[in-house]
């Protein structure tokens, strides 16, 4: 008897979940759920939201293997998960263009993932701010120690700076900032609004910012974030840094 596809086992997933009352959601993230981001070794990447705690669906579907990565979730936990304060922040973004297979007959589950996915307005303003003056705290640490010779420790500031970087781009936008392996593909396939930040553009400098001589590359980002920031009305988290302001934007 031959060995059932990973399509066949997915769609027999889909079909016990279509027909099992317990679940009232059925949620397909990762790269099955982006359009050209899946490859040979791409699994299913799959969780089924049930009405309350179900023991025997969790030991029944919950499954992580080279073909399917289950997990089943109660309504209560869902509700909460990946939002701030959850402790789940991480995985927000899976929850960005993740597409909703089984929902609620109130669209309740296609409501919690639509949520998630994107930043509200003021979640946008709280984040921004903060991460904002994180990457000024990298990029500060990066151009001291790349003036002072200490490239190891430049190219680690270098590092640690560009997820601040890109969460803040990413909030100006209300968006949640993508996991590394879907950057690219976010960029190409929903480009953020400025040429600074163009697929091309920006992952070329970050790359520089990621070579052995990372400082000016990381200064780049910043003298083309500035003006932004300052029009976002974050220029009190630039001034607060006086007269590095001059080092950190060199030249």
């Amino acid at each position: 008897m031959c060995e059932m596809t990973i399509e066949e086992e997915f769609a027999e997933l889909c079909a016990r979940t279509e027909a099992d009352v317990r679940v009232l959601g059925m949620v397909l993230t990762g790269s099955r759920a982006r359009e050209g981001t899946a490859t040979r070794h791409s699994d299913y990447d799959v969780l089924l939201v049930v009405d309350e705690e179900q023991h025997s669906l969790k030991e029944g579907e919950e499954r992580r293997d080279a073909r399917m990565d289950v997990s089943v979730m109660s309504l209560g936990e869902f509700r909460t998960h990946a939002l701030p304060g959850s402790g789940t922040e991480w995985n927000r973004y899976a929850f960005t263009h993740a597409v909703v297979l089984k929902d609620a007959t109130d669209g309740l589950i296609g409501e919690l993932v639509l949520a998630k996915g994107r930043l509200t307005s003021s979640e946008a303003s709280r984040t921004a701010a903060g991460v904002l003056d994180a990457f000024l705290n990298g990029l500060y640490r990066c151009v001291k120690n790349d003036r002072d010779g200490d490239m190891t420790a430049a190219r680690l500031d270098a590092a640690e700076s560009l997820p601040h970087h890109l969460t803040y781009v990413f909030a100006l936008h209300e968006r949640v900032r993508p996991y590394n392996k879907y950057l690219a593909w976010e960029l190409r396939r929903h480009p953020l609004s400025r040429p600074e930040w163009a697929h091309g553009h920006l992952l070329g400098v970050l790359e520089r910012a990621l070579s052995p001589e990372p400082a000016d590359a990381v200064r780049q980002l910043f003298v083309e974030l500035e003006p932004h920031a300052r029009a976002a009305g974050h220029g009190p988290v630039l001034d607060s840094w006086g007269e590095d302001l001059v080092l950190m934007r060199g030249a």
